[in-house]
């Protein structure tokens, strides 16, 4: 039998579920529910999905009360799991971007894609085995679609910005957001006096700042009061929270701008840049964690962004060229 996962009961039908991605409170998976009906939201990789069918159980849900899955994107510690889960519940609809549903429905690119990037033997380790979705259960969302989860309308907004497949989640009934990435990173493990600790992730291939506030910019038209992160938890929304994360983009895309000039070494340059920044940034903020602490908790981060801002680079130099 799976264990049963951490999570958190966060009110309002709301359930916070650890995935447990390479460490503790790393990356989220959502439950949400309406009277008889359920909803996943983020479903972490292949691995978790056994945690999430384990706390379906424990709080009494058959599978077929599953209506909905909704990756925000299908970058995979989002949507890896996707198709297990799918599977697993057979009355469940797959909701997700129109640019993301060719992904699910054949994800063999992102196989590739990611088998490139963390080498065949990590990714099998960390991923899993990433299953197609059939079409017929699929749903490329409209921008600003609903969908009705018993009497609880769920909102899918396009957020472009940290990937061009990106949709946020608008809850009514809670005025909070499932913001995927779009609402920054936010670790446990940072929070101080001042707060959450804020940066944005800038991973590969479609980081995109100009639209990246505009996607802010509508969030925030919204009111909300709560921005439910998939790395980290739920956070409230406050005008200093939305300014941190502003600040975080434009700072990253000014280290990248930095480093356009380079022809050699731009990426491991990048990559020192990006954790020198992101320390910095932490100390600032009133993290008094040891440096080796902070650079070991934030290791994946840096290096996914510093791949994601040469991948910008190279897309801009691309443009001037032609």
């Amino acid at each position: 039998m799976t264990a049963l996962p951490a999570f958190e009961d966060l009110g309002d039908g709301i359930y916070c579920i650890d995935a447990y991605l390479g460490r503790p409170r790393m990356a989220a998976c959502y439950l949400v529910t309406s009277g008889d009906s359920a909803a996943f939201i983020d479903n972490g990789t292949a691995n978790t999905v056994p945690s999430l069918l384990a706390l379906l159980d424990h709080l009494g849900l058959a599978r077929e009360q599953v209506r909905y899955v909704i990756p925000t994107h299908v970058h995979l510690d989002h949507a890896g799991g996707t198709g297990p889960l799918m599977n697993a519940c057979p009355e469940a609809t797959l909701v997700v971007h129109p640019k993301g549903a060719p992904h699910m429905i054949d994800p063999s690119r992102l196989t590739a894609g990611a088998t490139a990037v963390y080498g065949e033997e990590v990714f099998r380790r960390e991923f899993g085995v990433l299953e197609p979705v059939a079409e017929q259960r699929c749903i490329a969302a409209d921008d600003g679609e609903v969908f009705d989860l018993d009497g609880r309308p769920l909102a899918f907004l396009d957020t472009p910005g940290h990937a061009n497949h990106h949709g946020c989640i608008w809850d009514e009934r809670t005025r909070g957001f499932f913001t995927g990435d779009t609402f920054g990173i936010a670790y446990p493990e940072f929070r101080t006096g001042a707060g959450p600790w804020m940066f944005a992730p800038t991973t590969p291939v479609a980081f995109d700042p100009e639209s990246w506030h505009r996607s802010l910019d509508r969030l925030v038209s919204y009111g909300p009061a709560s921005a439910y992160l998939t790395h980290f938890g739920r956070v409230a929304v406050t005008a200093d929270l939305v300014a941190r994360l502003r600040e975080s983009i434009d700072a990253l895309a000014a280290t990248a701008q930095a480093a356009a000039g380079l022809r050699e070494s731009r990426l491991a340059h990048l990559k020192a840049a990006v954790g020198e920044q992101l320390v910095a940034e932490a100390r600032s903020h009133g993290v008094t964690l040891e440096e080796a602490r902070m650079r070991e908790l934030l290791a994946v981060d840096i290096e996914l962004n510093a791949q994601g801002l040469e991948v910008w680079l190279v897309r801009q130099e691309k443009r001037r060229a032609e």
